[in-house]
Parts: C-alpha cells; sequence; structure tokens
C-alpha cells in the first residue's frame, strides 16, 4: 500500500504525548520524516522535560521511519526559526507543520489571572503564529526563487474556540483567535503554493480527562471514539500532496466522523435606508432574531 506523504517532511509541535504523539507516529507510517517538537511541559505549561520527544522519536525509528527531536518553546521567536531551520538542515526540505502544542489553565472568566490568561494565550496564539511565520517565510522564499511549493499548515483550534467554552474564556479566546488566524493565512499564502486548515479534534487527552473524567475513559471492547489515535490519518491527509485543493477550512474530527464547520455568514439584515433613530433599532433588532437560526449552545451551558 502507498504511504501518502511518502518523501514528505513534517513538523509537529506538542509531540511528545496525546494527540501530538498520535500525529508524529501515523505521519511516519505514511512516509514523512517529522521533527518531534515537544518542550514537556506540564498540563499547566511549566517544567521542561526533553524525555517524551526522544521517546517518541525512538519509536518512529524503531518503526523504520525518520525523525528528530526539538526542544524548542513555540511562542519564542527565535527557537521557532531554529526550529524550521533544524528540519531544513535535517531533512534538506520541509513540507508541513502541524500546530498541536498548548496547555490550559481553566477558570472560570471573572476569576482569569493575568498571568493565566497571558500564558494560555502566548502558547496557542502565539506559538502558531510563531512557528507558521517562519515556515511561511522559507516557502516564499523558495515559490520566488521559481521552486514549486506544495506547502501545508494544519492548526489545532477546538470546539471550544468556535462555540465557547464555560470556564475556560483564555483558551476559548486563543482558539478562536487561531480558527480566524486560519482563513487569513489561507487567503494570503495560496499565491505561493501554500494551504492552510485547521482542526477541531476530540479526543482523550491531558486537558480533556481533567475537563471531562470518565466521559473520556476507553471502553472495555468496541471502538474508542475518544482514543487520540483517530484523529491523526485526517491530519496525515492533510499534510499530503492529496490535500492540495483544501484550504481555509475548520474540521472537526471525532472517532469515525469528519465535519467541516461552516463560520460565521450575514444571513439576516434590516436596512432604514437612513440613519437609525435609537428608539427604531429595539424592534428592527427583534425581528432579525426571530428570523435568525438560534445560536449553537455554549460548552458546558
Amino acid at each position: 500500500m502507498s504511504k501518502i506523504c511518502e518523501g514528505r517532511v513534517v513538523v509537529v509541535t506538542g509531540a511528545g504525548r496525546g494527540i501530538g504523539r498520535e500525529h508524529a507516529l501515523e505521519l511516519a507510517r505514511q512516509g514523512a520524516k517529522v521533527v518531534v517538537n515537544d518542550l514537556g511541559a506540564t498540563n499547566h505549561g511549566e517544567g521542561k522535560d526533553e524525555g517524551p520527544a526522544a521517546e517518541v522519536v525512538d519509536a518512529i525509528r524503531a518503526m523504520g521511519g525518520e525523525a528528530v527531536a526539538n526542544g524548542a518553546d513555540v511562542a519564542d521567536w527565535d527557537q521557532t526559526k531554529a526550529l524550521i531551520a533544524q528540519a531544513v538542515d535535517t531533512f534538506g526540505r520541509l513540507d508541513a507543520v502541524v500546530n498541536n502544542a498548548g496547555f490550559v489553565r481553566d477558570r472560570m472568566f471573572v476569576s482569569c489571572s493575568e498571568e493565566e490568561w497571558d500564558a494560555v494565550v502566548r502558547v496557542h496564539l502565539k506559538g502558531h503564529f510563531c512557528v507558521a511565520r517562519h515556515a511561511a517565510e522559507y516557502w516564499r522564499g523558495r515559490a520566488k526563487a521559481g521552486e514549486p511549493v506544495d506547502a501545508r499548515i494544519i492548526n489545532t483550534t477546538s470546539g471550544a474556540g468556535v462555540l465557547g467554552s464555560v470556564g475556560q474564556s483564555s483558551y476559548s479566546a486563543a482558539k478562536a483567535g487561531i480558527a480566524t488566524l486560519t482563513l487569513i493565512q489561507a487567503a494570503e499564502l495560496g499565491r505561493y503554493g501554500i494551504t492552510a486548515n485547521a482542526i477541531c479534534p476530540i479526543a482523550r487527552t491531558r486537558m480533556t480527562e481533567g475537563a471531562f473524567g470518565d466521559a473520556m475513559k476507553a471502553p472495555d471492547e468496541g471502538f474508542d471514539v475518544n482514543d487520540p489515535a483517530n484523529v491523526s490519518p485526517f491530519v496525515a491527509w492533510l499534510a499530503s500532496p492529496a490535500s492540495k485543493h483544501v484550504s481555509g477550512r475548520v474540521w472537526e474530527v471525532f472517532g469515525g466522523t469528519i465535519t467541516v464547520f461552516d463560520g460565521y455568514r450575514r444571513e439576516q439584515t434590516v436596512d432604514a435606508g437612513k440613519r437609525w433613530d435609537p428608539a427604531e433599532i429595539g424592534p428592527a433588532v427583534d425581528k432579525l432574531l426571530r428570523d435568525a437560526r438560534p445560536p449553537v449552545k455554549v460548552y458546558g451551558t
């Protein structure tokens, strides 16, 4: 059977554990050479440990694949520049980045501290920016030099970012930013042969086990819909040449299901044909809301 990522070089961030680990392993199974990035921090973003990334590299090599470890902080501008350079220097090229790294510090909005907010937004939103920004610069340089480019940015947003999630204001806001960033990347970078898509994975990880507990447990038998490995085949497909025609989309992947999110649309409008009198706005808004589809409920409500 052919390997859909044969010869591709892919950077995966947060690849030492959970979903990121499964992405790295599946990409390697599909023939990709993988840069396994992981700082090795705790679920709250504390500390550093080179062990998880090294273990994934060993697993890939044991299956006959090629991989190297990287311990960069994904939200550090210089370290992520070196991360992209490592991929090119080690394997001679770069074809895709999978932005997966992140952590949570869940709080109700009124209890969220400035430090907690900054830490979560930094690792998710700035982390996605730094890695993809350096990768895009590399690809743009190749394109301007007349070389063929067939590159991929694969971002990780969340249902919390699309719909909101009670107790996760910082995480949800950062993930919403990632979803919109993906649309802009797709619009701006397509001319250089770069596509950008985002996934909303639903799976058992350190993050979701803390939030959902027993609901994420593996069943004693049958299909484990929460197994993080379920998400990775779709990521491998996105990283492959086969996905060249798909860009600027947000996808939810859960168990055996793939769903495409349809974003904000202008569906209901009322036009006064003049500047509004404030007293007239209430009835107009009520009409708009009567005709509009009800919003999808926020997670946790």
